[in-house]
């Protein structure tokens, strides 16, 4: 560590215990969001503001009737971009809603609660104000984190051996064509090096579009301003019996040097170390309909990105440590394509899904919990008899056709083990007995009730466990 690293650490570490000093008096808990695509994160956090806002639907809240006051407050960090809460309520209270623009950057919003005493003292006492601040940031970020434990070579071997399994060949035939026509020992040749990179990324986004979830690094995907840069102009190579640096390889080694120093290192350093708490949003639905091998992929995906939080107690030091993640709530999405009565299947699956991460964080000292939840619910449950039996069914409106349907989307089976055994096991599709298909609804038409909150399944729950405490 060099001297301006140094320097820049205590610099922080006194900023920090100022800000610590502070929070003494009014409290700021400062929750992380995040999933992998399509999880639903934005629409999550809406619901969440919109819910804390107005807590008519938020009888699971034990503090609810403790709370007189709920207001959002100007934004606390000038260096983050502003969640756009308004914007996207909007979208879901227009006479022909739409789904809100999915999570591209990092944002936040402040959301403060103002709470009354209680007991015999609370005469004495004036009412306490609870700051939540609610980051929101792409999953697809997360998956850079491991990526600061490997050397180049570390990930270009493991992510050549990815591609070359069976659930992903096909998918990059292109781009291990290519990398196996260049030279990695050879000059750099910035045009060469650009097709590389540019046919890798490629490659990722249609693994991403065919329902993987581990399509690392993030930042490929999502670049907004860094695309076309350097350190987003390299992918993996085989590594040469020398390396030069102003060879192809070298090259790319330094770019993924500097694309961990100089993109995954700060994120890390001014956002995702300072979280109190963390919601992990999971599409465990879209990952079975999609299959075995999005199941699997998807579970090695979460262990990676599990093992990059930093699980374990706060104590009055930790504004000088480093503050750790308490409380973990795992959650898994799009609840209400699913009949109530199938609801304990989805959280066992979950459960089983992300039972070596879970165990890892409570081993910490870190609190966990599974459940399953829709921030809007988008359906109505109705049951009809079929062939002597009654069957659950879900209706809505389909997102592709516009039209209303009813429909059964198959069972979950009672033990998680019958998916993820034949996911680990590299089977390519279900047995025969298992068959379920994920509709995509569309959000459902504002119903003009007094109430301002959003329709949901478990907001309520997944807020207690997340500030229930705190209040």
């Amino acid at each position: 560590m060099g001297l301006a690293d140094i320097t820049d650490s205590i610099a922080r570490v006194i900023d920090d215990t100022q800000s610590g000093a502070k929070e003494l008096f009014e409290p700021v808990l400062r929750i992380g969001v995040t999933g992998l695509s399509r999880a639903g994160k934005t629409v999550f956090i809406t619901s969440l503001i919109a819910n804390l806002l107005d807590r008519s639907r938020m009888s699971g809240l034990k503090a609810n009737p403790l709370i007189s006051a709920a207001f959002l407050q100007p934004q606390p960090d000038d260096t983050i971009p502003r969640f756009s809460y308004e914007k996207h309520l909007q979208a879901l209270n227009l006479p022909t809603p739409h789904w809100p623009e999915s999570t591209s950057s990092i944002s936040q919003l402040r959301l403060s609660l103002r709470t009354e005493p209680t007991g015999i003292l609370r005469g004495f006492k004036g009412p306490k104000t609870l700051h939540i601040d609610i980051v929101d940031y792409p999953g697809e970020w997360l998956l850079d984190l491991p990526l600061l434990k490997q050397s180049y070579a570390e990930w270009s071997a493991q992510s050549l051996s990815q591609a070359r399994a069976p659930a992903r060949a096909q998918l990059a035939e292109g781009w291990l064509a290519l990398q196996r026509d260049s030279d990695p020992g050879g000059a750099l040749i910035e045009p060469q090096a650009q097709g590389l990179a540019e046919v890798f990324t490629a490659y990722l986004q249609a693994a991403r579009k065919a329902g993987f979830s581990n399509c690392a690094p993030g930042r490929f995907l999502l670049p907004g301003d860094l695309k076309g840069s350097p350190a987003l102009t390299f992918a993996p190579l085989s590594r040469p019996d020398k390396v030069r640096s102003k060879t192809l390889y070298g090259a790319f080694e330094r770019r993924f040097d500097a694309y961990k120093k100089q993109i995954i290192k700060p994120f890390y350093r001014d956002h995702f170390a300072k979280i109190d708490r963390q919601i992990v949003l999971v599409d465990a639905l879209g990952a079975i309909h999609n299959g075995p091998e999005s199941v699997e992929d998807l579970r090695l995906a979460l262990g990676e990105i599990l093992a990059s939080f930093r699980p374990g107690k706060n104590h009055i030091l930790s504004m000088i440590t480093g503050r750790k993640v308490d409380k973990i709530l795992f959650a898994a999405t799009k609840a209400d394509h699913i009949h109530h009565a199938q609801h304990p299947q989805l959280t066992g699956f979950l459960e089983a899904l992300l039972a070596d991460a879970k165990d890892a964080a409570n081993w910490k000292g870190a609190t966990t919990q599974a459940l399953s939840l829709a921030a809007l619910r988008a359906t109505i449950e109705q049951s009809t008899t079929h062939e002597g039996e009654m069957l659950d069914l879900v209706r809505g409106t389909l997102m592709e056709s516009g039209k209303e349907v009813a429909l059964h989307p198959g069972d979950l089976p009672a033990d998680p083990s019958r998916l993820l055994n034949p996911a680990k096991q590299g089977a390519k599709v279900w047995p025969e007995d298992i068959r379920y298909n994920l509709p995509a609804f569309a959000p459902p038409k504002p119903s003009g009730e007094a109430q301002k909150g959003l329709a949901h399944i478990r907001m309520d729950k997944a807020a207690e466990f997340l500030i229930g405490d705190k209040l």
